[in-house]
C-alpha cells in the first residue's frame, strides 16, 4: 500500500509514519517543515517539502498515486488561533479543503482526516462526550478542525472516496515540542528537567483527556486494515477519562525528582474547563481500546526528553 502523510514531519504524524513503515507501506511525507522537524523523518520514507494550501500537491497526487492519504498537517495551537484566527483557519480549512479534494479528484480510495475532540464539543454538559454531542467550540482552532470535518464530509457525500474522522483528545508523548506553543506534558517535563519555573493557567483544575501517541498510531494503522464499511466514520478518540493540570504536574514533578513549585496564572482564552470522551463507539466498530497506561505515558515521555 502506498501511504501519503501529510504533517509526517511533525510530532503525531511521525509517529505514524514510523508505524506505516513498519507495516511494509510505502510511505510519502508532506511537510513544509514550518513546525515539522527533519530529525522526526523516518530513512525509509519520501519526504516531499510542499504546502499543503499550494497547488503542488495536486501534482504530487498525480505523480505517487497514494491510495492512502493522511491528513495531519495542521496549526495546532489554541493560543495562536486567538492571537491570528485568519491564518488558523486558512491551514485548518482551506489546508484541509484542498486535501481532501484534491484527494477525491485523484482517485485516492482513503482519506484519513486528524480532528480535535478536546475542542469541537465545547464545555459539554455531560462528561465523557459522545460523537453525537453539541459542536460549540470555544476557540478559532475549534472552529477550523470542525471547518475542516466539513469539507471532509462533503467530498465523502459527493465521491466515491472513504473518509475517516478521528477526533483526538490531547495528544503527548515523546517528539512533542517542549519549547512549543501547545503540550503541556512537554513544556512542564521540559522545563522540570532544565530547571526552569512552570506557570499554570487559571487554577489548574482544568480537566483534559490525555492520550499517548502510540496509541494515536495504532488507530491510524488499524483504520487502513479494517474493511471500508467500517471506517466511513467519525470517531471520538481518547482514554474516556480526565486528568487534571495539577494532576499532571505532581506526576511529572514526583518522576523527575524536581522541587520546583508552579506558579498560577490568568485561565487561557479558549480553554475548556473539563472534557473527556466516550469512544466505545470506536471500540465497538474497530475493537481498538487503549494500551498505554497515563503513568507509563508520562514516563516515556521524560524518558525522551532526557536522551534527544
Amino acid at each position: 500500500m502506498r501511504v501519503l502523510v501529510t504533517g509526517g514531519a511533525g510530532f503525531v504524524g511521525s509517529h505514524i509514519v514510523d508505524r506505516y513503515v513498519d507495516m511494509g507501506y510505502d510511505v510519502h511525507i508532506v511537510d513544509n517543515l514550518t513546525s515539522g522537524k527533519t530529525s522526526h523523518i523516518n530513512n525509509k520514507a519520501t519526504l516531499h517539502e510542499i504546502d499543503i494550501c499550494s497547488d503542488s500537491f495536486g501534482k504530487l497526487l498525480t505523480e505517487i498515486k497514494p491510495d492512502a492519504v493522511n491528513h495531519h498537517a495542521a496549526q495546532a495551537s489554541v493560543k495562536i488561533s486567538v492571537l491570528d484566527p485568519k491564518h488558523d483557519l486558512l491551514i485548518n480549512g482551506s489546508g484541509t479543503a484542498n486535501v481532501a479534494l484534491l484527494s477525491a479528484m485523484h482517485g485516492v480510495k482513503h482519506l484519513i482526516y486528524a480532528s480535535s475532540g478536546g475542542t469541537l464539543y465545547g464545555q459539554p454538559l455531560k462528561n465523557p462526550v459522545h460523537e453525537n454531542a453539541e459542536i460549540k467550540p470555544l476557540s478559532p482552532y475549534g472552529v477550523s478542525k470542525f471547518a475542516g470535518e466539513e469539507y471532509v464530509k462533503f467530498v465523502a457525500r459527493s465521491s466515491e472516496m472513504n473518509t475517516t474522522i478521528f477526533r483526538y483528545g490531547n495528544v503527548f508523548g515523546p517528539r512533542q515540542d517542549p519549547s512549543g506553543e501547545a503540550g503541556v506534558i512537554a513544556i512542564f517535563a521540559g522545563n522540570l528537567l532544565t530547571g526552569k519555573p512552570c506557570i499554570i493557567d487559571g487554577d489548574g483544575e482544568q480537566v483534559k483527556d490525555y492520550i499517548y501517541v502510540s496509541d494515536i498510531a495504532d488507530i491510524n494503522t488499524l483504520v487502513l486494515e479494517e474493511d471500508s464499511s467500517k471506517t466511513n466514520e467519525t470517531f471520538n478518540i481518547g482514554t474516556g477519562t480526565g486528568t487534571s493540570v495539577n494532576t499532571i504536574y505532581r506526576t511529572l514533578r514526583e518522576q523527575i525528582g524536581s522541587d520546583i513549585t508552579p506558579s498560577y496564572g490568568p485561565p487561557r482564552i479558549g480553554d475548556v474547563r473539563r472534557i473527556f470522551l466516550d469512544c466505545s463507539f470506536v471500540k465497538r466498530q474497530l475493537g481498538w481500546q487503549v494500551k498505554k497506561t497515563f503513568s507509563e505515558g508520562i514516563e516515556n515521555t521524560i524518558a525522551a526528553l532526557k536522551n534527544p
